[in-house]
Order: structure tokens, then sequence, then C-alpha cells
């Protein structure tokens, strides 16, 4: 069974950064695709970002290029999301999602594994 932790949210004022950390943990496959999505009240969870493990291919959600980075550590197998210049809009509860295969990134349906999600919160 794998499970996917995450840490790394909080409280940050408008303009600051965050950066989130994503590991599985029990057994432990090596993932294809790895992604972060969000969930603020009363709205549908929506993509944020994802990599490619293998092949070092990132993708973005418009709203977040520019302003935010995935990056990885292979030797973690670990994902991270640097999240700069944030904005109020950007509150709500991250969470990540892992595939053993090359699902379309910003499809969460494709998505076998998740985490449990972490707060964000940005103020104005």
């Amino acid at each position: 069974q794998v499970q996917l932790v995450e840490s790394g949210g909080g409280l940050v004022q408008a303009g600051g950064s965050l950066r989130l950390s994503c590991t599985p943990s029990g057994r432990t496959f090596s993932m294809s695709t790895m992604g972060w999505f969000r969930q603020a009240p009363g709205k549908e969870r929506e993509f944020v970002a994802a990599t490619r493990w293998r092949a070092s291919i990132t993708y973005y959600a418009d709203s977040v290029k520019g302003r935010f980075t995935i990056s990885r550590d292979n030797t973690k197998n670990t994902v991270y999301l640097q999240m700069n210049s944030l904005k109020p809009e950007d509150t709500a509860v991250y969470y990540c999602a892992a595939d053993l295969s090359l699902v379309t990134p910003a499809q969460a349906r494709e998505y076998a594994y998740w985490g449990q999600g972490t707060q964000v919160t940005v103020s104005s």
C-alpha cells in the first residue's frame, strides 16, 4: 500500500512563498507521474502542476505559471512545489497525487494515489 505524505503548508502573507513536499511511504513504487491539485472551499478540485518522473517534463495550470515550480528529488522519490508570489486566491487545501502510469497530468480521476492534503492560506 502506498501513501503520500505531504508537508509544508501554512499561513503566509500575499507576495510570500511556501514550499510543499510530498513523499511516498509504505511500499515504495517508482512513480511515473506526480502532481499537485488544490481545492478551495466551495470549489472543485483543480490541477496545479505535474511532472513526469523519468522524462523531466513539467506541466502547469495557467493560473500558477511563472509563480510555482514543481521539482523532484529522485534519490528521495520526493516531489516539491515551490510557490512564490502567493495570492489570496491561492488559498486552498493542496493535494499531492501520483500514479505508476503516464496519466493525463491535469486529470485528477486518473491518479491512483493521493495525499491527505495540506492547508495553504494566503492573507491579503
